[in-house]
């Protein structure tokens, strides 16, 4: 096939979502209330259609089942990662999520691993990211007292920041927020509280109190991401993570860049710019929030332009 798979994105309305995937990245979104773009996803809660060439119109889930040999021939048995665009236009419920030993079990799913690229924050924009408690009991009765302010860890954020966010760190994304998300693939979440919102409908979100305690790592641990830049002429290879669940890269091209495989198949969406993905003299336009995935015979490709590209590939 030799050709990239260019992905049809896929809009999740939420209570905390806004409007910005359309004024940022030009999507033609369905309301004001849209808090995700799943770009690349097999998740049977949204799943990608391919665009183009041999395989357009199919679904990224049906690929993984049919067409091994575009991944490479994995034996995972489900897609392994999701890629998304979030837009906080408030602030998103503080929660946690399983690992895979712990999804599996409970909800016939991946545990969620993650992590984010900031693509924008608003000025004093903040996450929670870890927690204060010593031991688990400490976690539970801060919790059921609510006492939100000596439980929860903020950091500021902003543009350019990138965090690393493993299964069983209690987490969320402030308002004003843009992020790139790579994660395993999963939609199991463990809300700890939601600001006492309300949906549309004047109920509140259900919470997930033991689960929560069950999976949340106790004490905190803040991961260290240790960044690696490389320089190809004007342009910068950051890698930022190395893991069992993804490795996870920023091309940042300026002129042209030659790119060679390192993995079976590589995801990427481009968050800033424009530019040209060459493979075999062939040309195809990359725009901001273009998403696709490299599959396993195209050993060799030219990225050329002004642009910047959120890129990902399988864990080793």
């Amino acid at each position: 096939m030799q050709e990239p798979m260019f992905l049809k994105p896929v809009f999740q309305e939420k209570i905390w979502g806004g409007s910005r995937l359309k004024s940022v990245f030009g999507f033609d979104i369905p309301n004001d209330k849209i808090g995700e773009d799943w770009a690349i996803s097999a998740h049977p809660h949204g799943v990608s259609i391919v665009e183009n060439g041999e395989f357009k119109g199919y679904k990224l889930d049906d690929l993984w089942q049919e067409h091994k040999e575009l991944f490479g021939h994995p034996t995972e048995p489900v897609f392994p990662l999701l890629i998304k665009i979030l837009d906080a236009e408030d602030d998103l419920s503080v929660q946690v999520h399983p690992d895979d030993t712990y999804g599996m079990k409970h909800e016939g799913e991946l545990g969620k691993t993650e992590c984010w690229y900031i693509i924008d924050a608003e000025p004093g924009a903040e996450i929670i990211y870890g927690h204060h408690a010593k031991t688990r009991e400490e976690l539970a009765e801060m919790i059921r007292d609510e006492r939100w302010d000596d439980l929860l860890k903020k950091v500021p954020v902003k543009k350019g920041d990138f965090f690393y966010v493993p299964s069983g760190t209690i987490h969320a994304i402030g308002k004003g927020i843009m992020i790139l998300e790579t994660q395993q693939s999963s939609d199991t979440t463990y809300r700890v509280y939601d600001y006492d919102r309300k949906d549309a409908n004047g109920n509140a979100r259900k919470l997930h109190i033991q689960q929560s305690i069950d999976v949340t790592t106790v004490p905190a641990t803040a991961p260290q991401v240790q960044m690696k830049e490389i320089r190809k002429g004007n342009s910068s290879i950051v890698t930022y993570l190395e893991t069992e669940f993804f490795n996870v890269y920023e091309w940042d091209i300026k002129g042209i860049t030659a790119f060679k495989k390192q993995a079976p198949y590589t995801l990427a969406t481009v968050i800033d710019g424009a530019g040209e993905l060459v493979i075999n003299e062939k040309s195809y336009p990359l725009t901001k929030g273009t998403s696709f995935i490299l599959p396993n015979d195209i050993e060799e490709w030219t990225i050329q332009g002004d642009l910047s590209i959120i890129a990902s590939e399988p864990g080793k």
